[in-house]
């Protein structure tokens, strides 16, 4: 069957496509089908040279909220623990926005001198140079563009990488971005200062903490006295016991004077002295007296007897001599002696002795009763000052607590910034680096890889563009064309060579 009874057939098929119909284009169109999958060919080539000499560094942030900052206040705070609240999709898109800022992106292309390489472009070179200022805006448009930067799905991850054909540099973006990232973070999220504050106030309330306990000791100095409140309630005890002592010393003076006064009474009706024995008997001694002298004389006279003669004067005078004592013995025998002794009265005695007893009692407690009510009056003066002194010295010492728990608070706070501050530079904040940035040391894409995937482009986009120019192509090409278009039948065809 030669090749116009095939085109009538199908054109009396009414339009029946056959795998032939779809390759037709093909086959009519082979010599642009092969120099554009030539083309297309040499573009993958290129590309898989282009992309086998880059290098992609990537890092991911984790944002989350492990570590709420305490308000910054100047009470006492305690942070009690709370569960966090889940990230709003708000949250995670303004860390994403953080990561490109135009300052962080400024600071990334001066690091690593990306603003060099600006230099050297095509349209640096056709265009006047131009100030340093330029270049870095370019660099840093580039980089902003050159950034890539996505949320991971269902995750709390912000995803970002770089490539470049130079690993360092690459490698070096990343790095100085997370640190940037980190330290812009901190300082839009914590409240600048405080730490400085708090150290302010510390150092202010410590210097008032020692002015308020230096005027206290100076206080108990110049007083001479340390604690005023307990001495004055010491005081207070003895002058209640000094007063008791004064009430039972008048008592004891109304005492001794009514007893002195009932003993004078009592003396005036009881006689000094009373008589204590009464005894009667002879003159014994007398007699015994006259008989030795009565004795005497005779031994006398008879002595003289001796000598001389009676009629002498010394005998007579002895013979009248012992006459004498014994009518004197005669008499005494005749008389009778009564002797009675009397003594100090006892009950006269006991009441003078009372009476003196009682009157050095009332002297006594006179003078005690004035002591008293003279050291009252001294404990009472005195109990006035340390009143006073108690009342100075209670607001030195509110004075000093104050002082101290304003120093102990904001030295609380001082120190709980500093410890803010210390994890803010060991990066324990509500973001964190979880996939640090690493060295890349392959290439972003396997050169196979590429080199497949542009072949499988080339001939897809080779055989696509082949469909498209057959289809704007308006000439009739086959019978069933012109069947389909001119409603008319073909009677005979001759095929184009070559074609």
């Amino acid at each position: 069957m030669n090749e116009f009874s095939r085109q009538n057939i199908h054109a009396k098929g009414m339009g029946d496509t056959s795998l032939r119909d779809l390759l037709t284009p093909l086959f009519r169109r082979k010599r642009f089908l092969g120099f554009a999958l030539a083309g297309f060919t040499i573009l993958a080539l290129l590309a898989t040279f282009a992309l086998s000499g880059s290098y992609k560094c990537r890092m991911e942030v984790l944002v989350n909220r492990e570590r709420v900052d305490p308000s910054v206040t100047s009470q006492t705070t305690s942070q009690a623990p709370v569960n966090p609240l889940p990230l709003t999709e708000e949250e995670i898109n303004s860390e994403a926005e953080l990561l490109v800022s135009p300052d962080l992106l400024k600071e990334v292309v001066l690091a690593n001198n990306l603003q060099e390489r600006e230099r050297k472009t095509l349209v640096a070179f056709l265009t006047s140079p131009q100030n340093e200022e330029w270049y870095v805006s370019k660099a840093v448009d580039h980089l902003a563009k050159g950034l890539n930067i996505e949320v991971v799905k269902k995750t709390n991850m912000i995803g970002v990488s770089y490539t470049s054909a130079d690993p360092k540099i690459a490698y070096g973006v990343m790095d100085k971005l997370a640190g940037l990232y980190l330290e812009k973070h901190l300082s839009v999220h914590r409240p600048s200062g405080s730490f400085e504050f708090f150290s302010k106030e510390t150092e202010k309330y410590r210097q008032a903490l020692d002015k308020s306990e230096a005027e206290l000791t100076a206080f108990g100095h110049n007083e001479g006295v340390v604690a005023p409140d307990v001495q004055r309630t010491n005081l207070a005890q003895v002058a209640m016991n000094s007063v008791a002592a004064y009430h039972n010393s008048q008592q004891a003076i109304a005492a001794a004077k009514e007893r002195i006064a009932a003993d004078e009474k009592q003396m005036k009706a009881t006689p000094s002295r009373s008589s204590t024995q009464l005894v009667s008997n002879s003159a014994d001694v007398l007699l015994q007296q006259l008989q030795a002298t009565l004795l005497a004389a005779q031994i006398k006279r008879t002595q003289l007897a001796m000598k001389y003669e009676p009629t002498y004067p010394l005998v007579q005078e002895a013979d009248k001599e012992i006459a004498q004592t014994e009518a004197a013995i005669a008499d005494a025998k005749k008389m009778q002696y009564v002797n009675e002794t009397t003594d100090r009265d006892p009950t006269f005695e006991l009441l003078r002795q009372d009476i003196a007893k009682a009157r050095s009692e009332l002297a006594a407690e006179i003078a005690t009763s004035a002591a008293l009510k003279q050291s009252i009056n001294s404990i009472q003066t005195e109990m006035v000052k340390l009143d006073k002194k108690a009342v100075k010295q209670q607001d030195l010492l509110r004075e000093v607590k104050a002082d101290e728990a304003n120093y102990l608070l904001y030295l609380s706070k001082r120190e709980q910034e500093r410890t803010s501050d210390a994890l803010d530079q060991k990066r324990i904040g509500n973001v964190a680096i979880a996939v640090p940035p690493i060295l890349p040391i392959l290439p972003a894409h396997s050169p196979l890889m590429v080199f497949a995937v542009g072949c499988f482009m080339a001939i897809f986009l080779s055989l696509g563009l082949t469909f498209v120019m057959d289809y704007l192509d308006s000439s009739f090409r086959t019978p069933s064309e012109v069947l389909e278009t001119l409603k008319v039948p073909v009677l005979a065809f001759v095929p184009k060579h070559g074609s």
